[in-house]
């Protein structure tokens, strides 16, 4: 398999795996694990049948407000309500009668008493009423503790299901509508979710498919790939080291296949292969990483490669295999090297000296890009210490040797 069919096969992958985690995400949306649609329904159930067996009626709060406080203030009432009976039966009523009864003597006499007659004993049937109503609201503020605390429980009833489910018992109606009608979703989503689990089954047939491919191709590659990078260690000064490419295949579909994939690295003889990331001293990572960008170089993508003191730790003859690589990498990539390195200075297209300074008590450092010239009697003084005739010949050579 060539490259560009690869990252066909691996853009063909990665296009199968956004539509299988979509289709995943709308199962999981639409109840399609098992487990969670009878958490559900079972959640959905239980809030429906809490409001169902409250049987709330709307106006209800209200009505269940007013008579507790009615029986809050049932002594005032009662008492202000005998009063009242008292007055309208004892006075107003007997008086208002001994009132038509003398009206009666004299209706005879004039038409004017028979019309007041007339309108006196219409106020006397009113007042009548009024009394039997009395009476009867009389009854209704008798103080019964047992009404009292069915008032308060229903009241508190009805507190608990506005603070789970709703501010009114409008609200709270509404929302068990809503319940039923996702509980009647659920139950009758299972053809689209039987679709959706079809589709899911072509796709991860495929993306097997094709992980498999990709996984035969990566461990070809890998061995190439490993045979490269360790001979370029080799020239690096490490030629002990063995590098070698682990690719475990996974149970489970991730974005980039169905490998994990990871460097490891044995830097010396008997010595067991482990993580690179686990035991490569700072030097030691960065020869690694200047031979994998060696190998890479042509196919990278990374625009900018930083080197920080590449040549900790290595001998001249190394820090002169170090500088060739970056050479050669610095032809596709921007290459960054900081180095103390006569033969890897000497390889730079362009030097910059670093310095720090005090002044007023702060340091500052200074960036100063060179002149060839001063390319010379940098180089000449990090080789043998002094800018002498000799030193800066030995710089020129080395220069003309890039």
């Amino acid at each position: 398999m060539h490259g560009e069919t690869l990252l066909h096969k691996k853009e063909e992958y990665k296009q199968l795996y956004k539509e299988y985690v979509k289709i995943k995400e709308d199962l999981k949306n639409n109840y399609g694990d098992e487990q969670e649609k009878a958490r559900k329904l079972d959640l959905l159930n239980y809030q429906f049948n809490e409001i169902e067996l409250a049987k709330l009626k709307v106006g209800e709060e209200e009505e269940l407000e007013t008579q507790k406080k009615k029986i809050q203030n049932a002594e005032k009432l009662q008492n202000s309500i005998n009063s009242i009976n008292e007055e309208l039966n004892e006075n107003v009523i007997s008086g208002i009668s001994n009132c038509i009864r003398n009206l009666e003597k004299i209706e005879d006499c004039d038409e004017q008493y028979q019309k007041k007659l007339a309108e006196l004993k219409s106020i006397y049937y009113d007042i009548e009423e009024m009394a039997r109503d009395i009476s009867y609201m009389q009854e209704e503020t008798e103080f019964n503790e047992n009404t009292q605390n069915e008032i308060e429980n229903r009241i508190d009833l009805i507190y608990s299901l506005k603070r789970k489910y709703g501010n009114s018992i409008n609200s709270i109606l509404e929302y068990q509508t809503n319940v039923k009608k996702e509980i009647q979703k659920i139950q009758n989503i299972e053809e689209v979710n039987k679709k959706l689990k079809q589709e899911l089954n072509k796709i991860e047939e495929k993306m097997l498919c094709i992980g498999k491919e990709i996984t035969s191709e990566r461990k070809e590659k890998s061995e190439i790939l490993s045979k490269k990078i360790n001979n370029e260690l080799a020239n690096l000064e490490m030629p002990n080291a063995k590098f070698s490419v682990n690719i475990e295949t996974q149970n489970t579909f991730t974005q980039n296949g169905l490998d994990k994939i990871e460097f490891f690295i044995c830097t010396n003889i008997g010595e067991e292969a482990k993580p690179l990331v686990k035991i490569a001293s700072g030097g030691e990572m960065s020869r690694i990483m200047l031979a994998i960008k060696s190998v890479l170089a042509s196919v990278d993508k990374v625009s900018t490669l930083i080197f920080d003191e590449i040549d900790t730790g290595i001998s001249g003859k190394a820090s002169k295999a170090v500088g060739e690589k970056l050479k050669v990498i610095s032809k596709t990539q921007q290459v960054l090297c900081i180095t103390h390195s006569a033969s890897i200075a000497a390889k730079g297209d362009h030097n910059y000296y670093i310095s720090k300074k005090v002044q007023e008590y702060k340091t500052y450092t200074d960036i100063k890009e060179l002149s060839e010239d001063e390319i010379i009697e940098e180089v000449a003084r990090i080789s043998s210490g002094d800018i002498t005739k000799i030193a800066k010949e030995h710089a020129k050579e080395l220069r003309k040797a890039c």
